[in-house]
């Protein structure tokens, strides 16, 4: 007789990850990193490179410069940060959320002065707000605009092309930085066409990786600042790292697999094409969010045209604990969802329905919340997995 171990209960069947990432790795990526190990000097990595930094820049939908690093997307937070800027700067930033907080906190700890453009958690940055803030700088002492794109911790998504929009209308020469880490691959983003100088992303999310790599895809106008910034940098340091790009190289050791598994996310996205990843993710936000309000239950984004398309982010009734809901359906179910974060702690739980998705798994996510809420008690109206099958059964 099997005995239960310090992991928990025995539960038959694969286990559901659900939270906003990382995300499950599909098959093909894990067989693609499970290869030897080569040379990272050799010839084969040089090809390898160059195709990894090709595959990238359509996904970025750029043209210009990619720099991969080994790190999470905290770092390439901190890379667009002093790469670009110096000591003393002002930077102004949306706090949206959580990781909008995050990052404030981080350009504090480099000797920047953040302005805090804040929010109630439940919508985007308001361009209007970055425009007149930007219009009251006449002295340009504001060196860049920092904006989450997908605020992970709220399911709100931030309009960019209308926060470019409100740069160009000031009149104001500041960069715009922009954290894509939990919408690239996942939600439509444009660094060319809506005018971002450095773009910051983490492979765990929508790139359908293990945690270990981030990215900045960076401007022509970031370049130049570069050449100027003075916060100190060294392994963040964007030149060493384009020099050796130009051959597929890299001035360090670099995460050889995880640039494999790379390789072939983005292969996958690119037959998919790119234009049905952000489709696909947009069907199944939507049905997410019939089954809550089946449910009875509030989504956290109040504002629509802010809805996230990676994850969906559920209130629960006053005096109901999320994270007590969340632990249910642990126990019970074998699924993780994300919890809250910040003043949204125990607020709320997030259900993340990005990356290598389909139809099935949402409804079995689904499933498994619904069964939750009843084992729970939490109250709720029964039917929030139908108002899904209705939905996509009717948007194929």
């Amino acid at each position: 007789m099997s005995q239960a171990t310090s992991a928990g209960p025995f539960h038959a069947g694969r286990h559901f990850l659900q939270i906003p990432g990382p995300t499950n790795v599909p098959d093909r990526v894990l067989r693609a990193i499970d290869r030897p190990t080569i040379d990272h000097r050799g010839p084969d990595f040089g090809r390898l490179g160059r195709e990894v930094l090709a595959h990238l820049r359509l996904v970025f939908q750029t043209e210009g410069a990619v720099v991969i690093y080994p790190a999470s997307g905290t770092g390439a937070w901190e890379a667009a940060l002093t790469n670009t800027l110096s000591p003393g700067d002002s930077v102004l930033m949306c706090r949206t959320g959580w990781f909008a907080t995050l990052w404030n906190e981080m350009a504090s700890r480099l000797g920047l002065v953040p302005i805090f453009l804040d929010t109630d958690w439940r919508r985007g940055a308001d361009p209007a707000a970055i425009g007149a803030a930007l219009a009251g700088d006449r002295d340009h002492r504001i060196k860049a605009v920092c904006v989450v794109h997908n605020e992970t911790s709220t399911g709100c998504t931030s309009r960019i092309d209308e926060v470019r929009a409100a740069i160009d209308a000031a009149k104001h020469p500041a960069l715009l930085l922009v954290d894509t880490i939990s919408s690239l691959a996942s939600i439509d983003y444009r660094h060319d066409e809506w005018g971002v100088d450095v773009t910051v992303a983490g492979s765990q999310k929508g790139l359908m990786l293990p945690p270990g790599l981030s990215f900045n895809a960076v401007s022509a106008k970031a370049l130049a600042a570069a050449e100027h910034a003075k916060l100190p940098r060294s392994y963040w340091d964007w030149r060493p790292m384009l020099e050796a790009n130009k051959t597929g190289y890299f001035p360090y050791t670099p995460a050889t697999n995880l640039l494999y598994g790379l390789n072939e996310a983005t292969a996958m996205l690119l037959e998919e094409g790119l234009a049905n990843v952000f489709a696909r993710h947009d069907r199944h936000a939507e049905a997410t969010r019939r089954a809550v309000r089946a449910w009875g239950l509030e989504v956290q984004c109040a504002d629509p045209r802010h809805y996230s398309s990676s994850l969906t982010a559920v209130r629960l009734p006053e005096g109901h604990s999320a994270d007590g809901l969340r632990a249910v359906i642990l126990e019970r179910f074998n699924m993780s969802l994300g919890n809250g974060l910040g003043i949204l702690k125990d607020r709320v739980f997030r259900i993340g329905h990005l990356g290598d998705f389909g139809d099935l798994q949402l409804l079995g996510t689904l499933g498994g919340v619904e069964m939750g809420l009843r084992a729970a008690g939490v109250p709720h109206r029964a039917g929030g997995v139908q108002a899904a099958i209705d939905y996509l059964a009717g948007n194929a």
